[in-house]
């Protein structure tokens, strides 16, 4: 069976919320028993609403002691993508952080394409058990959350 997020273009399984108003969602996810997450219309359109939640934490308050002001780092960053009372956020950033080549507490910029992209990919990994699109969609979703 395909994933959940895969089904739903939502490769990052963000939760629904009607106040955002992202590319190409739309609306609450459709025949699970409790729908929570998004919708899209596009791999490439769930792909950018990851992509710029990812770049949006970057403004955020960050954990004391760890890298800069603000969530720059991929351990910060996946603990706000991954609450540690749903994940083993400690687990998830590791695999995050070895699959784009930096510890789990180096200072990251997301802003820089291939880091985003590599974030954006060891996620979609993550969240599915695999990632199943080839590199012209992940690097759409990209370009589009850069623009």
């Amino acid at each position: 069976m395909t994933a959940r997020g895969i089904r739903n273009n939502n490769p990052g399984n963000i939760d629904y919320n009607p106040r955002n108003a992202w590319q190409g969602q739309l609306g609450l996810e459709e025949g699970v028993a409790k729908p929570r997450f998004a919708r899209f219309d596009s791999p490439e359109n769930g792909i950018r609403a990851l992509a710029k939640l990812l770049i949006n934490y970057r403004g955020k308050d960050g954990m004391p002691g760890v890298g800069g002001k603000g969530i720059d780092t991929v351990l910060e960053t996946i603990n706000r993508w991954a609450p540690s009372n749903e994940n083993d956020t400690s687990a998830y950033a590791k695999a995050v952080a070895q699959k784009i080549g930096v510890q789990i507490a180096d200072v990251i910029d997301v802003r820089d394409p291939q880091v985003l992209r590599g974030m954006v990919t060891a996620i979609i990994a993550h969240e599915n058990g695999s990632n199943p699109y080839p590199a012209a969609i992940i690097n759409e979703g990209v370009r589009r959350a850069l623009a």
